[in-house]
């Protein structure tokens, strides 16, 4: 109805799965990476969970695309079958021929036998399980007993199994630790970080053929605000919101129809698909402060816990778990270890608010732990165990392996640990140039970009073009230098270019 009102050739905001609309962000690209890794690995499950409409779809779809020519695929999208449903399902899907009415026995040979035959001609075979989250246990068990047919370098059934955060719930159970060894990979697909968010606004307009933004930045703040990141919801909330323009006249959706469209899509009730908040900032942070007086499970015993200043005993590297204490669950000394860091006391009150009046901010990132550790600083990870309960410790060393400390020490993981484990929520401190108040963008201009146009040329050994003007040439050199330094090179001088400044510029402060 809207499409020739705003210059459209097609509705960019269908919840329609069109691959031609296909956004794939950086958290789906590293989903992808860990799916394909586990694929080449000689184990038989691949695992991938996500919130409802997070776009594990998105990631399922562009996997299928990249598997080799010589695979033979299998889809299972009503998994509430049972055993002998599931085997008959598989060997339709692969065209495996089968007695009427047959027994376990004769499906089972049957599959062995086909995944025999495709092994010897140099094929492989691949199985996709859809809303993996509502197999029986003892259909899950079946599928295990389906992989224990190998070579001596493989197995010759690869599983992909998707499903919502149930599934991992599922997977704990004692009758199927066997089944969850065997997972190679396993990936949590987080909704999209704020800049995702205008970022995949912005693909699906110009896919439908506009260039020009058609919604505010405070539209775009709101859309993120009120769909958590969640490309199903963001889809509904901008169709709505659009609908809103046209029926209003406007040349641009702004932040008043984005909040209107909220209320009419979302009836003003808590968001589907949102067992929990994305990053529990006021749990976090603002309770960091309060729960000192109100909870005695947060005892203090000096401003910075030992194990920050004088660690354990290293253990042995672990790469499958750590066990982290009860009081680690929701803890102050994540912080206090991150504090003591950087040479400053404990925070007494609410944590980010303390660190100001030092010259101070904190930086919260949602993002991959690697971009992380570009940064090169401590950081308070949001992490999850074993049992699936978050809890909370300071990354301060990376490298070969990676030291996190809890309020009882400090303990060494490995990067697939971190991989397993990490929610992809943090936060670090970071010292801030004088005047600083947000990211500094193209036409910015003033004393504090004459500070960066001097800052950039130390770091990277040229001259400074002694311009106080954000202009193309100093998006240029902002983009080469984080291209130097391992950042996504947009050019754009946000916080975490600014940290990775001041860490070349050998600004004081502890480094990873």
């Amino acid at each position: 109805m809207y499409e020739s009102y705003f210059g459209l050739t097609e509705n960019p905001f269908s919840i329609a799965p069109n691959p031609h609309f296909l956004y794939m962000s950086e958290r789906h690209r590293e989903a992808l990476s860990h799916l394909k890794f586990g694929l080449r690995e000689s184990g038989g499950f691949v695992l991938l969970t996500g919130e409802v409409g997070t776009g594990k779809t998105t990631v399922s779809r562009r996997l299928l695309k990249e598997l080799p020519e010589q695979t033979d695929l299998a889809f299972i999208l009503n998994p509430m079958l049972t055993e002998s449903e599931l085997l008959a399902t598989l060997c339709d899907e692969l065209k495996i021929p089968y007695p009427a009415e047959p027994s376990l026995k004769q499906l089972t040979d049957a599959i062995q036998g086909f995944l025999l035959q495709n092994h010897q001609q140099g094929r492989q075979t691949v199985l996709l399980v859809d809303e993996a989250q509502h197999l029986k246990v003892s259909v899950l068990e079946q599928l295990r007993l389906l992989t224990n047919l190998e070579t001596d370098t493989q197995k010759l059934l690869k599983i992909i199994l998707i499903g919502q955060p149930e599934l991992n719930q599922l997977l704990r159970r004692q009758e199927l630790r066997q089944l969850s060894q065997r997972i190679t990979a396993r990936y949590h697909l987080l909704p999209l970080s704020r800049k995702d968010c205008a970022q995949y606004v912005l693909h699906r307009l110009r896919i439908a053929g506009r260039e020009r933004p058609l919604f505010t930045r405070a539209a775009v703040a709101r859309l993120h605000k009120h769909s958590g990141g969640i490309p199903r919801l963001m889809n509904l909330l901008c169709d709505r919101a659009m609908m809103g323009a046209y029926g209003a006249h406007q040349e641009k959706v702004d932040a008043k129809l984005m909040d209107q469209a909220a209320r009419e899509v979302l009836h003003q009730e808590p968001m589907p698909g949102r067992r929990q908040p994305l990053w529990p900032w006021a749990l976090l942070v603002a309770v960091a402060g309060a729960a000192i007086a109100a909870y005695p499970l947060w005892e203090r015993q000096g401003n910075v816990p030992q194990a920050a200043i004088q660690p354990k005993a290293e253990p042995a590297p672990v790469a499958d778990h750590v066990q982290p204490t009860s009081r680690d669950r929701i803890s102050l000394a994540a912080f206090d270890a991150l504090y003591g860091a950087w040479g400053m006391p404990a925070p007494k009150g609410e944590p980010c608010a303390q660190a100001e009046p030092l010259g101070f901010r904190c930086l919260r990132q949602q993002s991959p732990w690697r971009e992380l550790v570009a940064l090169g600083r401590p950081a308070v990870l949001e992490l999850l165990d074993d049992k699936g309960e978050r809890f909370f410790a300071t990354l301060t060393q990376a490298g070969d392996n990676y030291r996190l400390v809890l309020s009882q020490g400090s303990q060494t993981v490995s990067s697939h640990w971190l991989d397993l484990h990490y929610r992809g929520n943090a936060i670090l401190l970071w010292r801030p140039p004088p005047q600083f108040s947000q990211a500094l963008l193209p036409g910015s201009q003033g004393a504090l970009v004459g500070w960066l146009d001097t800052a950039l040329a130390q770091a990277m050994g040229d001259t400074p073009s002694s311009s106080n003007q954000y202009d193309q040439q100093m998006q240029n050199r902002v983009r080469a230098f984080q291209m130097q330094v391992g950042l996504k090179a947009d050019g754009l001088a946000g916080e975490n270019t600014l940290v990775r400044l001041n860490r070349a510029l050998g600004a004081p402060g502890p480094v990873l």
